[in-house]
């Protein structure tokens, strides 16, 4: 997980000026006179705190700009408002008269320092330089509180943004089961209300900033004597353009825009499709995943995601559209009818074509049987087409602002829920549900055209129909008993589903007169990240009747099993870790080998008894066993030397001592009947998962357990 968080700071770190450019604009502008209420420079300057921690902006640069921006942008509108040439108004969309009111109300209360105070306050911070321009506080007091307040401005939102920075892979690495869950559920439940609440306070200024943006530089251009001589010397090409634009003509803007945005998605899932033609890479992440979310199931959280994946069975899928179709009859929307239709059999159509052609088989780590193929995902596909165009139709009808906003995000968590759904119950992989969402989107963008166009034709080919003529009141309820009977059409469905769960069958072992014989293939000889890019060699190859026998003779070496990841362990080793007291079976970050989670943990105390300083072991089981019918194990061992950044170990880069150190405890216990010892690989010098170096001599043991 961590890797691949590198592999994407890694792209951004390639326009690292252009996001020095950037974070320092919205600093600048988040402390302008009233136009900061709808500017983010907070978050940015955060995220460039972010980026710091990961080296891709420099953080001695990043915290110049940022307090120069800060500085610049109050000094801007304190100047402004000494010149006292802005027009408020009550109904003012920038510059309000009632911001500008209660701004002196804090200016006359907490005088010149106000100017320090006020940057720290949301809705404060763009105002009070100008009001203190607009009463004439002294430049010189003013100048003092401003650079102060922007010195401790740009360090805290720095320093946050690198503190999360530092942390995040490591929470990634140490979360699993309930603990990442409900992590990543809080974060996304914090992140969609804060997009929501941004649209809702800030989305209709935004937009009449942006739009009255456009207007001046469309104004500016058209005005411009070069311009003009340009366009009379290529009337017909700028003719072509203007009709393209003409938001009368569904033919004009609508096409244009439905056009771009159907390339733009075909592009998308042409991508897709190659990438799982002629690549590895997607389909090694897939089955990574796949194996990673296994961790995290419960009963609990699987019962949730089973009635959330029931939403886009087709039985239910079925039962909800021939709902909405009554109800749009109902109340004589019957434009809509032909083109939630047409979203819904296209992207059926296609889900059925693309399983056919790629036979994609299912993941092995599914929790129950689904008789289709698996790419693409039929869920993700009707999820966006069915619910998709039910958004589409709620926002496009209801007047109401927050209503739009409030249904727009109701129905954007409805999809993701149910793709997350399909990959949490292990029947679909990453890149089935993708190129479901993208088939999707698809026919949802065709299904709006054709809506748009019946709608600004004011065309329906229901027109020899009659229209309902009921009281809205009769409407309203025989409305509202469709919803009932098709909810409750769902829960029945939901409840009385025969669910066909897998059973799991043991893959074939793989009998082989060597255990050595195993790891011919390089890849195999390697710890691995979510990416695939390896990490620690392999240092040991165990050969066992079974687990348990394994677990004893760790056990009798004197190293305990470690426990499993969740919230009570990690609440117990933190406290141990920050007592410094012990914890012998601490739990232990997860690794990959060959796609899969490490089956078994071991540790073991250091001579100091502390938590923060140990001995410790991962092992898989794999699917080979020797020509006398045993298990055969590998593993790698490492030591934790210390607490790095107060949430995880820092593991010393000398693992082959520590590979010695558990071969002696193991070889001591009288357990091991052979050992032999390998030039495994090639001595390396490379980073574990955690982005801690190491070194080895490439050498591993073969271990035949009594």
């Amino acid at each position: 997980m961590s890797n691949y968080y590198n592999y994407l700071i890694s792209l951004i770190q390639n326009f690292s000026i252009f996001g020095y450019l950037l974070i320092a604009i919205l600093a600048f502008f988040e402390s302008f006179a009233f136009i900061g209420l709808i500017v983010p420079g907070s978050i940015a300057v955060i995220i460039g705190g972010f980026l710091a921690a990961h080296g891709s902006l420099n953080i001695v640069i990043l915290y110049l700009l940022v307090f120069l921006a800060a500085v610049l942008g109050d000094n801007y509108s304190f100047r402004l408002g000494r010149n006292k040439k802005v027009p408020f108004n009550q109904d003012g969309k920038i510059f309000n008269q009632e911001l500008f009111i209660k701004g002196r109300k804090f200016f006359e209360h907490y005088g010149a320092k106000s100017v320090f105070l006020g940057r720290f306050v949301g809705w404060v911070r763009p105002i009070i330089p100008f009001i203190a321009g607009f009463f004439e506080l002294d430049a010189k007091v003013f100048l003092l509180w401003n650079i102060l307040s922007s010195i401790l401005w740009a360090a805290s939102h720095i320093a946050l943004g690198y503190f999360f920075g530092r942390t995040w892979q490591l929470v990634a690495l140490w979360s699993t089961r309930f603990t990442i869950f409900f992590t990543g559920l809080i974060v996304f439940v914090i992140l969609i209300y804060l997009l929501k609440h941004f649209a809702l306070s800030r989305g209709k200024e935004l937009l009449t900033l942006l739009v009255s943006i456009g207007e001046s530089i469309k104004s500016a251009v058209i005005e411009n004597k070069e311009v003009k001589e340009f366009v009379e010397q290529h009337k017909a090409f700028f003719s072509f353009l203007r009709k393209r634009f003409d938001r009368n003509n569904f033919f004009g803007l609508p096409v244009t825009l439905f056009v771009l945005s159907l390339i733009y998605v075909m592009a998308l899932l042409g991508g897709i499709i190659e990438d799982f033609l002629t690549t590895d890479l997607i389909i090694s992440v897939d089955h990574r995943i796949a194996n990673l979310l296994t961790i995290f199931r419960n009963e609990t959280l699987t019962d949730i995601f089973f009635w959330i994946t029931f939403l886009g069975k087709w039985q239910v899928i079925l039962v909800f559209t021939f709902s909405i179709i009554l109800i749009l009859w109902l109340w004589n929307k019957k434009s809509y009818i032909i083109p939630i239709l047409i979203s819904i059999t296209g992207s059926v159509l296609f889900t059925y074509i693309g399983k056919l052609l790629f036979h994609r088989a299912r993941p092995v780590v599914a929790i129950y049987q689904e008789s289709s193929f698996s790419f693409p995902s039929g869920h993700a596909t009707i999820s966006v087409a069915f619910y998709g165009f039910l958004t589409y139709f709620l926002v496009k009808e209801i007047s109401s602002w927050k209503h739009k906003i409030n249904i727009f995000f109701t129905g954007l968590i409805l999809i993701i829920a149910i793709g997350f759904s399909r990959l949490y119950l292990g029947v679909h992989f990453l890149s089935d549900v993708w190129a479901g969402y993208l088939v999707g989107t698809l026919w949802l963008i065709i299904a709006i055209s054709v809506s748009e166009y019946l709608t600004l034709n004011q065309k329906n080919i229901f027109h020899k129909f009659k229209e309902v003529e009921l009281s809205g009141l009769v409407k309203q309820i025989i409305s509202v008993i469709i919803i009932i009977l098709a909810v409750s059409s769902y829960t029945f469905f939901s409840l009385e589903y025969q669910i066909p769960y897998r059973t799991t069958l043991p893959q074939k072992p793989l009998i082989v007169s060597k255990a050595l014989n195993v790891f011919e293939g390089s890849r195999l000889k390697y710890t691995e990240s979510l990416l695939g890019e390896k990490g620690e060699p392999l240092s040991f190859i165990i050969v066992a009747n079974n687990e348990k026998q394994l677990i004893r003779t760790f056990q009798s070496a004197g190293w305990n099993t470690a426990d499993e990841i969740n919230m009570y362990t990690l609440y117990k080793a933190a406290k141990a870790a920050l007592l410094k007291k012990p914890y012998p079976s601490a739990p232990v970050t997860p690794d990959f080998w060959n796609s899969k989670v490490n089956d078994l943990a071991f540790e073991k105390p250091d001579s100091s008894d502390n938590i923060r300083v140990r001995h410790h072991a991962r092992f898989w089981e794999t699917n080979f066993i020797t020509n006398d019918g045993e298990k055969i194990y590998v593993g790698t061992a490492s030591f934790d030397s210390g607490i790095k950044w107060g949430i995880t170990h820092k593991i010393d880069p000398d693992i082959d001592s520590e590979r010695e150190y558990l071969f002696d405890d193991l070889e001591s216990t009288s357990l091991i009947k052979s050992a032999e010892k390998y030039q495994f690989v090639a001595p390396k010098l490379g980073s574990n998962f955690v982005g801690d170096p190491f070194f080895t001599d490439g050498k591993a043991y073969i271990l035949v357990v009594e």
